[in-house]
């Protein structure tokens, strides 16, 4: 193939946004290993054998347990500031290094309140890392706090506000506001009231829904807590109306096709339905997810995206997706568009340029 054709320009150096990304499941596997080390805790033998761990079909209620056990077990490790400054400044670094311009890293600073003096100063530390790491001009680094569907819904209202008082629009502030962890759990229609408090104060509403259950996961997120952006939200496309449903709202899917391999959701590659909702007309933004478990990062999502059958001009709209539906400030959104269209027509130096 000749350099330019469909299919031979770098996705590494594609400009690009990484919006869905955990804060423990960014880490390097080395650097899991060393905190481990330091300090004189036991891992499971999944992750300290050969890497990525292989994983169980999370859809069933023991894979998704086993799943559960080594996050716990990695996120363990994290035990004070010094290690929650190296995971952020470590995921820049990562995602910098793939192309990314903009990267809204996730976290529950209640899992890390413990070794740190509360949630208050876990989020802080957090943010006060992003904003130096983004300084360095390389990438620009914002936050997402996210509540967790195995706590009490009250819980994701404090988090709510802890999110308002650091809410911004740029590096180093709290951009979004999220729920995760195992979608069986809790009812969605409780936590809308968490979503209000982060919504009036002009923060990003960004759910998981529709990966470990069905359409009417997705439904449900779109109809109680109106959001932006899903994550993952793959299996709309098992309802039709579904899928129109979240073409008609304009919400965007935070598609991981990585971990939706890993967990089971689908045998394989060619089982991810991308292309099923990009014809659909919903905007995309590719993502990795848990890096430490499933073994790739975001680069690779986009070398799937392209054995799917996405050429170039495809691998570029997603592109812009992901800039778009990020929080990014309009500057870097500009000159990152503008370096899209400077990679489409095989011009990837300027695609290397810092923001």
């Amino acid at each position: 193939m000749t350099r330019g054709s469909q299919g031979d320009r770098s996705v590494e150096v594609l400009p690009k946004a990484h919006l869905h990304l955990h804060f423990t499941g960014s880490m390097r596997i080395a650097t899991v290993r060393e905190l481990a080390s330091k300090h004189g805790l036991p891992l499971p033998d999944a992750l300290l054998g050969d890497w990525p761990p292989r994983l169980a079909k999370a859809t069933d209620e023991r894979g998704w347990f086993r799943f559960q056990r080594l996050y716990d077990a990695a996120r363990a490790c994290v035990r004070g500031e010094d290690d929650m400054r190296r995971i952020v400044r470590e995921a820049a670094e990562d995602d910098a290094a793939e192309g990314s311009r903009w990267l809204e890293l996730q976290i529950d600073p209640t899992s890390y309140a413990p070794f740190v003096g509360g949630i208050t100063p876990a989020i802080e530390i957090v943010l006060d890392e992003a904003r130096a790491v983004s300084a360095e001009g390389l990438i620009g680094v914002s936050i997402i706090v996210a509540a967790s569907r195995m706590r009490h819904p009250l819980e994701a209202r404090t988090l709510a506000r802890l999110a308002v008082r650091h809410a911004g629009t740029g590096a180093g502030e709290v951009v979004g506001f999220g729920l995760s962890n195992d979608e069986r759990r809790g009812l969605v229609a409780d936590f809308a009231p968490a979503f209000a408090i982060a919504r009036r104060a002009g923060l990003a509403l960004v759910p998981h829904g529709g990966e470990l259950l069905g359409a009417q996961s997705v439904m449900e997120t779109l109809e109680y807590l109106d959001p932006d952006r899903i994550g993952h939200g793959v299996r709309s496309v098992e309802d039709p109306q579904v899928l129109d449903a979240v073409a008609e709202a304009g919400v965007a899917l935070e598609v991981c096709p990585g971990s939706n391999i890993a967990l089971g959701v689908y045998a394989e590659a060619d089982d991810v339905p991308l292309t099923q909702i990009l014809d659909a007309g919903i905007r995309v933004a590719l993502g990795a997810d848990d890096p430490l478990l499933f073994g790739n990062r975001l680069t690779h999502q986009y070398e799937m995206a392209r054995d799917l059958g996405c050429s170039d001009p495809v691998l570029a709209d997603l592109a812009r997706g992901s800039i778009l539906a990020s929080r990014a400030p309009e500057a870097l959104r500009s000159t990152a568009l503008r370096d899209i269209d400077g990679w489409l027509a095989d011009e990837p130096e300027k695609s290397a340029l810092p923001v």
